[in-house]
């Protein structure tokens, strides 16, 4: 049987999403090169890490593609 319930982000995927959700532009996308760009900038990320966590984000349903860019499921960043 599987659960509704999300299991709990690691530390690392947590401070990944804040900072997508901080870095996102006002048309509410970001394209994978944009989203690993906002990952080395603001967690110093280099780009195999900042695959395996867009990856993991999106494997857990934080993260949606349409047409190719990534869009943020129902999420707000700590302040």
């Amino acid at each position: 049987m599987v659960s509704n319930e999300t299991s709990p982000l690691t530390p690392l995927a947590q401070e990944a999403l804040d900072a997508l959700a901080k870095g996102l532009p006002a048309e509410g996308e970001l394209t994978y090169d944009e989203a690993y760009a906002v990952l080395n900038e603001r967690e110093d990320l280099g780009r195999p890490a900042a695959e395996d966590i867009v990856e993991r984000l999106y494997m857990k349903g934080h993260l949606y593609e349409v047409e190719g860019k990534l869009r943020l499921t129902d999420y707000r960043p700590e302040k």
